[in-house]
């Protein structure tokens, strides 16, 4: 038995995407627009319809200096009564040295529906270093804030690493800063040195961070680390690296280069949906950051017994279906 869940690609020309259903039984999406100029929200109360969905533009770049270009990875999040929208930005279009000069921003909006009321800038992510950063994301465990992010440290090679902080509120972080994830192994180091756009899930008694890796063209994949529900989670040495990535180009189902996903979950809370961006070609002209059709992609995401998540491969355009009967792996 199966039932219609979307049509991939779900929305078009959206990368980075973000999905986030909320207790009043919208689905709210927010990604980088192919301009990166500003930062739209639209909302649907089925995952079908986002696609069609109005978008709203909530923000929009300054002229110059700060916050004035490349407007990167928005996400949607609802902390104690108040939407906030974790992004990055940069003061420059073109990197030096091969690194932009992104760092991380917060807005804040106190109306019931995040697509009205004000947004109100509450400032840059201070970190332990004053350098790149991007792809913020936050998930509360046991009562505890967290910040998850990919960051520049000075002292190691490659464009970025992941790091992981408690908050004091949603724009502060405290200052231990742990780094759970550099890029070492050969599917984290094609083009650039890459690890960026984490996302959470916690699932039985594990917590998962997903991230992607690499040059954003189809060498683009994903990797996974692991912890449980009761370890330390600001010990590196409780994190677990997947030794492959879990997520990649699958030129049969011609989808190249997935990555930057996040987790939802279906209307009726029984099955976990896998969201992320990826091409349906894999030949690019110039640099593939500035390649349009990086599209919003929704798939079903498996579970073994054990409760470990089983990305599969990434489906083929067209309609997606869930089976009604489907049943855990071994």
């Amino acid at each position: 038995m199966q039932r219609y869940l979307c049509n991939n690609p779900a929305v078009l020309q959206r990368a980075d995407p973000w999905i986030y259903r909320h207790t009043d039984g919208y689905y709210y999406f927010v990604a980088s627009v192919p301009e990166y100029d500003r930062i739209e929200l639209r909302r649907a109360p089925v995952l079908a319809n986002l696609g069609g969905a109005e978008p709203v533009t909530v923000w929009r770049k300054r002229e110059s200096g700060i916050l004035s270009s490349h407007i990167w990875a928005p996400e949607l999040h609802f902390v104690n009564s108040c939407w906030y929208i974790y992004f990055a930005a940069t003061d420059r279009p073109t990197p030096l040295n091969g690194l932009f000069n992104h760092r991380m921003y917060v807005l804040e909006n106190s109306h019931a529906n995040p697509l009205e009321g004000e947004w109100i800038e509450r400032g840059q992510i201070e970190t332990r270093w004053d350098t790149f950063s991007l792809d913020a994301t936050s998930f509360t465990h046991k009562g505890v804030q967290y910040l998850v992010w990919a960051q520049k440290d000075p002292s190691i090679p490659g464009n970025s690493n992941l790091y992981i902080a408690a908050m004091k509120n949603p724009w502060t972080i405290d200052k231990n800063q742990i780094m759970l994830s550099k890029p070492e192994m050969p599917w984290e180091t094609v083009g650039f040195s890459v690890n960026e756009g984490p996302a959470v899930i916690i699932h039985g008694k594990k917590v998962f961070i997903s991230y992607s890796c690499s040059v954003t063209d189809a060498n683009y994949c994903m990797g996974l680390l692991t912890a449980n529900t009761d370890d330390d989670l600001l010990n590196p040495e409780n994190w677990i690296k997947s030794p492959k990535p879990v997520f990649k180009t699958s030129k049969e189902s011609h989808q190249y280069g997935p990555g930057h996903n996040c987790f939802t979950e279906t209307e009726d809370g029984r099955t976990t949906l896998l969201v992320y961006h990826a091409r349906n070609y894999e030949s690019i002209i110039g640099d593939p950051l500035y390649d349009l059709n990086r599209h919003t992609r929704i798939q079903p995401l498996d579970w073994t017994i054990a409760g470990y998540p089983v990305f599969g491969e990434p489906v083929k355009d067209g309609p997606v279906f869930l089976r009604l009967d489907r049943e855990e792996r071994v």
